[in-house]
């Protein structure tokens, strides 16, 4: 995995951790300011092993982190768009 997909995809659930931090607001302040926060993602193998990395850089350099252990949640599959009519056509014909 190269830096810059390790970047989005920890872009990516960092995203989806603030979509939860927003509907739970206390989850925030769990994390001290000064610290830095390390996700591990228990679904993406590759990604929890290069935060874990970092993680163990923190840790040996002797600041203060926290760790946050979650899923990425499943990618949904694009739903089926169908054209319907417009309003001024007849509606006996059925779309083809």
């Amino acid at each position: 995995m190269t830096k810059d997909q390790i970047i989005k995809r920890n872009l990516d659930l960092l995203n989806e951790f603030m979509k939860i931090a927003f509907d739970q607001p206390d989850i925030l302040n769990k994390i001290p300011k000064e610290a830095e926060l390390v996700i591990l993602p228990e679904n993406d193998p590759e990604l929890y092993k290069a935060n874990f990395k970092i993680k163990q850089s923190l840790e040996k350099k002797g600041k203060k982190f926290v760790v946050v252990r979650m899923r990425k949640p499943e990618r949904v599959p694009p739903p089926d768009i169908e054209l319907a009519q417009v309003a001024s056509e007849k509606r006996s014909q059925p779309l083809t």
